[in-house]
């Protein structure tokens, strides 16, 4: 097949260069953000009098018999094309005729690469911004479930204080709620078209860019034409923010491989959601969370890829840029299915509260509060800090929880305890006096719930 540009050229292409410069193989999924783009793009130029009226028809009707027999399966993607924008025209072409040869006027492959992608990725920002609502819906849902599940907060690794598995959740739904905001973020910086930009330098029709960026969704045209044909700015946001959103779920789903483990037994997963072993029988293995946490470091792949292409690029277009695509895709796909399929394993999943209440209480969380009791009784803070800790110390020689002790050994460690250490000290306590904004008490918690509910419940982001 004929190249778009074989005008200027004597000699074929050689096989291998063509393999190698050829983009069609992963750039067709972008057909349908091609075929959107030349609609709009046709309907300008028949606004703006380049086209007849019926030449336009003809165009915008070729295009949408393209994109229905791609879809239904009628069209076939086939070899001998070297990308989307040619295997369009060329079937534009070869079902329409000479009218086909005219949607190319007045526009560079360019601007239809660049105005092709980022309607792609503001496309799958609204897909990935729906899944992130979804698994935020889910992540509540645990949250509302679980406001009196008592359990162990940590700090390295270590049993720190006690919290509750509502309040824990709610340290995730806070950070997948920041995964939104930047999608938001970046799809307002995503909203100027660079349709009409040309090769780098405009061009010389009577373009009306101002109808192409409304037909397209788009609140203005971009200002520059070079840096509309060069900007891949929206595109290293987007894979930044995918990789912060997959570092979220890599740390999730480390927690969640952690607590079905053997060793803390705070979950068990969900067998459609597990693995067996192929030896051991007894084997239950939580491959999607550590398949989530795995995948992590080819979506940050994406994203040091695209920065290393782009970092030594003149402008305006250059050939690198193609490698935008392809690393792009795969990180938008993989952060996408791992939310779908770690959402699911949330859902799934059956907590052991019991397991939790008694690995907060065998783990000296509360320690803090005894000697924030002493504090009360009028002993300073490190004095109090001292005499706790040699309590602890006590305790792990007995094998017992600070709960276990009798008054008669609080008080040989300090006669400021007397028999209300024992309500200070238990769970429920220690929980539910904690009430500043975001801290793990009840009637913080509940605020807390009641305000994500409204956030989920309000209207998308998306224009």
């Amino acid at each position: 097949m004929a190249q778009l540009w074989g005008g200027r050229f004597t000699k074929e292409t050689d096989e291998l260069v063509k393999k190698f410069n050829d983009s069609l193989p992963f750039d067709r999924r972008l057909y349908e953000q091609d075929i959107r783009g030349s609609a709009a793009h046709a309907a300008m130029l028949g606004k703006q009098g380049i086209l007849s009226e019926e030449e336009t028809e003809k165009i915008i009707e070729g295009l949408g018999s393209i994109k229905a027999d791609l879809e239904s399966g009628t069209l076939q993607f086939s070899d001998g094309y070297e990308d989307i924008h040619s295997f369009v025209e060329a079937n534009l072409i070869e079902r329409i005729g000479e009218a086909g040869k005219k949607l190319h006027t007045g526009r560079s492959r360019n601007d239809q690469v660049a105005v092709d992608m980022k309607l792609y990725v503001r496309d799958q920002i609204r897909e990935t911004d729906d899944l992130l609502k979804h698994f935020l819906t889910t992540i509540l849902t645990v949250m509302e479930e679980n406001l009196d599940t008592y359990m162990p907060g940590f700090t390295h690794l270590q049993k720190a204080q006690p919290v509750t598995l509502a309040h824990h959740f709610g340290a995730y739904f806070e950070m997948f709620r920041r995964d939104r905001e930047r999608m938001a973020s970046i799809l307002a910086r995503c909203d100027t078209c660079p349709l009409g930009s040309g090769a780098l330098a405009g061009t010389t029709y009577p373009l009306d860019r101002d109808f192409t960026a409304k037909e397209l969704g788009f609140i203005r045209p971009s200002r520059n034409s070079m840096d509309g044909v060069s900007d891949r700015d929206y595109l290293i946001e987007f894979l930044g923010a995918l990789s912060i959103c997959q570092m979220h779920l890599s740390r999730f789903a480390e927690e969640m491989i952690l607590w079905n483990s053997n060793e803390y037994r705070f979950v068990e997963l969900d067998d459609a959601f597990s693995t067996g072993s192929s030896i051991m029988p007894q084997k239950k293995n939580p491959d999607i969370a550590e398949l989530v946490r795995g995948k992590t470091g080819r979506v940050y792949g994406a994203l040091t890829a695209l920065l290393t292409t782009m970092k030594g690029i003149p402008l305006a277009y250059n050939k690198d840029m193609q490698e935008d695509k392809e690393l792009s895709f795969d990180a938008i796909d993989t952060v996408k299915s791992c939310l779908r399929l770690f959402d699911g394993c949330v859902a799934s999943m059956r907590f052991r509260k019991d397991v939790m209440a008694a690995s907060a209480r065998n783990g000296f969380t509360n320690a803090t509060d005894a000697a924030d009791y002493l504090v009360g009784k009028g002993v300073p803070f490190r004095d109090a800090h001292g005499i706790v800790g040699a309590l602890v110390l006590h305790c792990i020689d007995a094998g017992c929880a600070l709960d276990d002790l009798s008054l008669e050994e609080f008080r040989s460690f300090s006669d400021r305890f007397e028999e209300d250490i024992f309500d200070a000290i238990s769970l429920k306590t220690c929980v539910e006096k904690r009430l500043t904004k975001g801290a793990p008490g009840r009637k913080a918690m509940e605020a807390e719930v009641k305000e994500a509910r409204a956030y989920l419940d309000e209207q998308s982001f998306r224009p």
